[in-house]
C-alpha cells in the first residue's frame, strides 16, 4: 500500500549522549523501504554531538532537561507531534507512533514489515520487531517479552541464542520493547502513555500489561528487525536517572510492575513473595561478592515499600481501566514454574563456575609463559584432540552413542549404583549406628554443649554431624536419605571429580592433555578405592567420604598454580572449605595437608627463593590450612577441654578401628571386607614403573612425594593406640589410605601418559605395543573390582538392627532422658558390661560422643553393687541417675537374674524373648538427673563457625561479571 493511502507514521526518537550510535540510526530511519511521514527528536541534554546529528538529519530537536524520564520525554515528543510541523495539524487517531532509541538501528524493511502485519491483523494495537544485539547483529535479544512472578524479564530465549529463523512466527505477547515499538496513537492516549513511576526501565512491560488489560493486542513481528545496543542496560553510558545504579532501577521497575498490575486475589501473596525473594536475592548477590547489586536489591524493595499510597493509587487506576478478563492477561505472563527453573539454573551456574576455576589453570599458565617468551614451546597452540574438537550438530543422543568413553563412564556409574543397592533405604551395621529419626536430632547434637546421653557429657559432637544434618535437610529432613545418598553417590562423585582433576593435571603436564582412555582408567580406579578397600562394606564413612571429596579438593588446590594472585586466593578459600569437609570425616587428612604443605614450601624456599617471598604464593596454601581450624573449632577446642583429644584422630563410626599394617596401606585395605589384596597391589607396582618415562618423571616424583608423606604419616599413627572408657582403638587411617592410593593412581596415569607420548613421538611399534599391553593389564583392576562389587560381596550392612530391648521400654525412653534403660550383657564368669540407652537409642554421632566420654564412676559402682549384692539403696541410686528399666538380654545370667528378682524396688517387666529378663525401677525418677552446665564458649565457637563458613563461601565463590562502561 502506498504511503499516501495508509495511516501516517511518526517516528519519535529519544536520545541522550548517543552520538556513537546516531549516525547508523539516522541512516536506518531515513533508509526505510516504507518512509516515515515525520520524525520528531527529543534530546535530554546530551553532552556529545547528539543534538547536532539529529538536527542535521531531521530538523529542529526538542531539548529537555537531563533528568527527564523516558515517559516524560515521550509525552514531550507527542506534544510536538500534536503541534504539527510549522503549525500543521498533528496525528490522527488511526496514525502510528514509531518509538526508537538513539541506540536502536532499524533494518531497512522494519517499518514496512510492521505495517504489513498491522494490516493483516487489524486487532493489533501495539507491534514490535525482533531485536538483535548490536554490534553482533546475529545474536537475539528479544522476540517479545513478558514478566515472571519474581519480576524477571522473560524473553523465551536461551542465553546468547543466535537468530536462525527459529522464532519467526507473528504471535501475541504481553509486551514489546520500546526500541522499535509501533503503537496506535489512539491506544497510546487511551492507556495513558508510559508510567512516570518507571523513568527508564520496565515501562514497556507495564504499558503492555495495561494495554492487554484494556483489551488491546500486542504482536511481535519477527520479520521486522531492529538492532539494539542496550546502552543503558549494559552500562555503556550513564544518565542522571541511573547513575551507577542501573540494577536498582531495573529491580525497582520489576517490583512496581508486579505490585500495581497483579491480580487482586493474589496480591498479598505476591507482595510477600517479592519481599522474601528480594531478601534471598540479596543473600545470593552477597555470596558472589556483588555487594552493589545486593544493596540495589534492598534499596529497590525499601523504595517501593515506602510508597504504599502510590502503589494503591496505581492499582486503583488500573482496576478502573481493566476490561479484559484476568484469565486472558494471565495467559500472557510467564509460567509459574519458570522462576524455580531459573533458580536451579543459577545454582548450577554458580557450582559450575566454582568447580571450573581450576579447569583452565593450565591454559592460563601456558598463556603467561607464552607472553614472557613468545618463541617458547608454550606459545604453540596444541592441536585439538578429539575430545575438544567441535562436534557437528548431530544431537546429544547421536554424540553420546558414538562416544565410547561416554558409554563406558555411564556403564561404570550404573554398575556402581547397582553395587551399592544395599545402601538404598535405611542402612545400619558394621561401623554404622542407626541414624536418628530427624535431622533436628543431629542439629541438637551439634549445637548443644551438654548432651543427655549415657550419664550426660560435655564432649562435643563430632564434626561430621553438621554436614550430614545439612545434607539431610536438603533431602526433605531425612537422615536415612542423607546416609543413603553418601553411600550410593560416593563412587559416582569420586569418578566425576577424578576425571576433572586428572584432565587438568594432564594439561598442566602437556599442552596436548591426557588421552581419554587414560582419564577413564585413572578416574575409575580411584573412584573404586572405597569399595576395594572394604570401607564401604564395613560402613566406614571416613574413607568413603574422603574418596568422594579428595579429587575435588585436589582440583581446587591446583588453583594455587594460577598465574593470577586473586585466583590463587580464591582457590585458597575453596580448598580450605573442602579440606574442612574432608577433615570432618577423616581428621588425619589435615595432618597430611599440613605436613605436605610444609615440605612443598621448604622445597620451594630452597629452589625458588624469590617466589616464596611473594605473599600471594605461600599465603593461599597457609590460608587453606587455617580454614579447617576455624570451621571445626567447636569440635577440636571442646574435645581438648573435655579430655577427649583422642577424637581428633578418630574417624566416624563405632569403635574400635581396625589395626592396619604396611601391606594394608600399600594395598589400600582398611578392613577384611575389601576386594582381593592382589588387586590393590597393582597400582603400587604400576606407580613404580611410572618412574621410567623421562617426559613425566618430575610430576610422577611429585606424586611419590605425596605418597611418601601419606605412608610415613600412616605408619607413624599406626603405632598410636587410645585407651577409652569402653574399648581401646588405634587411630583412624582411612583417609590416609585413600590419599596414598590417589597418589599412586595419579603417578600411574602420568607415567602411562609419558610412555604413550614417547611411543607416539618415536613411532616405535614395540614400545607402543608394550604400552597397550600394560594398559590392558591395568584395565583389569577396575574391571575386576567393579565386577566384584556388583556381584554383592559380603558386607556388614543391613537395613535394620536387631534390638533385644523391648519396644515399650524404648517408647518410654523417648519420653525424656530420665527414662533410661540399663542394659547388662555377659555373665559373671566371663565378665559383665553395661550401657545406658536413652531416647531412641545410640545413633550415628552419639556413638562417638559416648565412646570419648569418660566412664561415670558413680554409676559403675552402682552397677557393680547391683550385680554383686543388690540392695534397695542401689535401686534408689539408679532412680536418681535416671534409670527406669534394667535389662539382661538373652541369654541372661541366671544368678544375676535371681538376685535382681529378690531385690526390693525392682519389679519384673515383660520381654518378647523369654530368655531376656527385665525389671522396672519402682522408684520416683529424678527429672533433673541428666541436667548439665551450658558452655558459653561452645556457643561462641558455634558463632565463629557460622560466620567463618559464610565468609569462606563468599570469598571462595566466583565473582559476578559486572557491566562496565566502555
Amino acid at each position: 500500500m502506498p504511503a499516501s493511502e495508509s495511516p501516517a507514521v511518526v517516528a519519535l526518537v529519544v536520545s541522550h549522549d548517543g552520538a556513537r550510535w546516531l549516525p547508523a540510526v539516522v541512516d536506518g530511519v531515513t533508509g526505510q523501504t516504507r518512509p516515515v511521514d515525520r520524525v520528531v527528536a527529543v534530546d535530554t541534554t546530551s553532552r556529545d554531538d547528539s543534538v547536532a546529528l539529529l538536527e542535521a538529519a531531521f530538523g529542529p530537536v526538542h531539548v529537555v532537561p537531563g533528568s527527564t524520564s523516558y515517559p516524560a520525554a515521550v509525552r514531550e515528543g507527542l506534544a510536538r507531534v500534536d503541534a504539527g510541523p510549522h503549525g500543521a495539524p498533528g496525528t490522527a487517531p488511526d496514525d502510528w507512533v514509531w518509538l526508537l532509541h538513539d541506540d536502536a538501528n532499524p533494518d531497512p524493511g522494519a517499518l514496512e514489515a510492521l505495517l504489513a502485519a498491522a494490516a493483516e491483523h487489524p486487532e493489533a494495537a501495539v507491534l514490535g520487531p525482533k531485536l538483535r544485539e548490536w554490534p553482533s547483529l546475529r545474536r537475539l535479544l528479544e522476540v517479545g517479552a513478558t514478566i515472571s512472578g519474581t519480576g524477571r524479564r522473560e524473553t523465551g530465549l536461551e542465553r546468547g541464542e543466535y537468530d536462525q529463523g527459529q522464532h519467526d512466527q507473528v504471535r501475541r505477547v504481553l509486551a514489546v520493547n520500546t526500541a522499535g515499538m509501533l503503537v496506535r496513537r489512539s491506544v497510546l492516549d487511551e492507556v495513558g502513555g508510559f508510567d512516570e513511576h518507571l523513568p527508564i526501565f520496565g515501562n514497556d512491560l507495564d504499558f503492555g500489561w495495561r494495554a492487554a488489560a484494556a483489551g488491546h493486542h500486542t504482536l511481535v513481528v519477527p520479520s521486522a528487525v531492529v538492532f539494539h545496543a542496550e546502552a543503558a542496560h549494559r552500562g555503556l553510558r550513564r544518565t542522571p536517572l541511573t547513575g551507577r545504579h542501573t540494577h536498582y532501577q531495573e529491580r525497582r521497575a520489576a517490583l512496581w510492575t508486579l505490585l500495581v498490575n497483579s491480580d487482586h486475589r493474589l496480591w498479598p501473596l505476591q507482595a510477600l513473595r517479592l519481599a522474601l525473594g528480594t531478601l534471598l536475592r540479596v543473600v545470593g548477590f552477597l555470596l558472589v561478592r556483588a555487594v552493589g547489586e545486593a544493596l540495589d536489591e534492598l534499596a529497590a524493595l525499601v523504595n517501593i515499600a515506602a510508597r504504599p499510597r502510590a502503589v494503591l493509587a496505581a492499582r486503583r487506576e488500573r482496576r478502573e481501566a481493566r476490561t479484559a478478563p484476568s484469565e486472558e492477561v494471565r495467559g500472557l505472563l510467564a509460567p509459574r514454574w519458570l522462576p524455580y527453573r531459573h533458580g536451579l539454573d543459577a545454582v548450577s551456574d554458580l557450582l559450575a563456575a566454582a568447580t571450573d576455576q581450576a579447569a583452565d589453570v593450565a591454559e592460563r599458565r601456558r598463556a603467561a609463559a607464552a607472553e614472557l617468551d613468545p618463541a617458547s614451546f608454550a606459545a604453540r597452540r596444541p592441536a585439538e584432540d578429539d575430545e575438544d574438537a567441535p562436534y557437528a550438530d548431530t544431537g546429544v543422543v547421536a554424540r553420546f552413542v558414538t562416544n565410547p568413553v561416554a558409554i563406558v563412564l555411564t556403564l561404570v556409574v550404573l554398575l556402581a549404583v547397582v553395587g551399592a543397592r544395599e545402601a538404598f533405604g535405611s542402612v545400619v551395621g558394621g561401623a554404622l549406628s542407626p541414624v536418628p529419626d530427624s535431622v533436628g536430632s543431629w542439629w541438637r547434637l551439634h549445637t548443644e554443649s551438654w548432651h543427655a546421653i549415657g550419664q550426660g557429657t560435655a564432649v562435643p559432637a563430632p564434626p561430621y554431624v553438621a554436614p550430614l544434618a545439612l545434607l539431610g535437610g536438603l533431602l526433605l529432613g531425612s537422615p536415612a536419605a542423607a546416609l543413603s545418598a553418601v553411600l550410593v553417590l560416593a563412587v559416582p562423585v569420586a569418578l566425576w571429580g577424578s576425571w576433572r582433576f586428572l584432565r587438568v593435571v594432564g594439561r598442566l603436564v602437556s599442552p596436548r592433555g591426557m588421552p581419554r582412555w587414560l582419564l577413564l582408567w585413572g578416574s575409575t580406579a580411584f573412584a573404586l578405592v572405597p569399595v576395594a578397600s572394604g570401607a564401604w562394606g564395613a560402613g566406614r564413612l571416613g574413607p568413603v567420604v574422603a574418596a568422594a571429596l579428595l579429587p575435588w579438593l585436589a582440583h581446587a588446590a591446583l588453583g594455587f598454580a594460577d598465574p593470577a594472585p586473586d585466583r590463587r586466593w580464591r582457590a585458597a578459600w575453596r580448598s580450605g572449605l573442602l579440606l574442612a569437609l574432608v577433615t570432618a570425616f577423616g581428621p588425619a587428612a589435615w595432618l597430611f595437608a599440613a605436613v605436605l604443605g610444609v615440605v612443598v614450601l621448604l622445597c620451594a624456599a630452597l629452589l625458588l627463593r624469590a617466589v616464596v617471598r611473594d605473599r600471594s604464593v605461600w599465603g593461599p596454601p597457609v590460608t587453606a590450612l587455617l580454614v579447617p581450624v576455624v570451621l571445626l573449632s567447636p569440635w577440636w577446642v571442646g574435645a581438648l577441654r573435655e579430655g577427649a583429644g583422642a577424637g581428633l584422630l578418630l574417624e566416624p563410626g563405632r569403635l574400635p578401628h581396625a589395626a592396619l599394617g604396611g601391606l594394608d596401606l600399600l594395598a589400600g585395605r582398611v578392613s577384611d571386607l575389601g576386594a582381593p589384596v592382589a588387586l590393590g597391589l597393582v597400582p603400587a607396582v604400576l606407580a613404580v614403573l611410572a618412574l621410567v618415562p623421562r617426559a613425566t618423571r618430575v610430576p610422577v616424583l611429585v606424586c611419590w612425594l605425596a605418597a611418601a608423606v601419606a605412608a610415613l604419616l600412616a605408619l607413624g599413627l599406626s603405632s598410636v593406640s587410645f585407651a577409652l572408657a569402653a574399648t581401646s582403638t588405634p587411630a583412624g587411617l582411612g583417609a590416609l589410605v585413600v590419599l596414598l592410593q590417589g597418589a599412586l593412581v595419579t603417578a600411574t596415569v602420568l607415567g602411562a601418559m609419558g610412555a604413550w607420548e614417547s611411543a607416539r613421538r618415536e613411532a616405535r611399534g614395540l614400545l607402543r605395543g608394550g604400552v597397550l599391553v600394560g594398559a590392558a593389564l591395568a584395565g583389569l583392576v577396575p574391571l575386576a573390582t567393579l565386577g566384584w562389587f556388583v556381584a554383592g560381596p559380603d558386607d556388614a550392612l543391613a537395613d535394620s538392627v536387631d534390638d533385644d530391648i523391648p519396644a515399650y521400654m524404648v517408647q518410654r525412653a523417648e519420653l525424656g532422658p530420665e527414662h533410661g534403660i540399663l542394659v547388662l550383657r555377659g555373665d559373671v564368669s566371663q565378665g559383665l558390661t553395661y550401657s545406658v540407652v536413652r531416647g531412641d537409642g545410640t545413633t550415628l554421632g552419639e556413638d562417638e560422643v559416648l565412646a570419648l566420654s569418660g566412664g561415670d564412676g558413680s554409676l559403675a559402682a552402682d552397677v557393680r553393687e547391683l550385680t554383686a549384692r543388690p540392695t534397695p539403696a542401689v535401686v534408689d541410686a539408679l532412680a536418681g541417675e535416671g534409670i527406669e528399666y534394667v535389662v539382661l538380654p538373652s541369654p541372661a545370667d541366671g544368678d544375676v537374674a535371681a538376685d535382681l528378682d529378690a531385690t526390693g524396688g525392682l519389679v519384673q517387666a515383660s520381654a518378647e524373648d523369654r530368655s531376656t529378663r527385665a525389671w522396672r525401677v519402682a522408684r520416683a525418677l529424678d527429672p533433673d538427673a541428666l541436667d548439665g552446665p551450658r558452655s558459653w564458649l561452645h556457643v561462641a565457637l558455634l558463632g565463629v563457625q557460622l560466620l567463618g563458613a559464610v565468609a569462606v563461601v563468599v570469598l571462595g565463590a566466583p565473582t559476578r561479571e559486572r557491566r562496565r562502561a566502555r
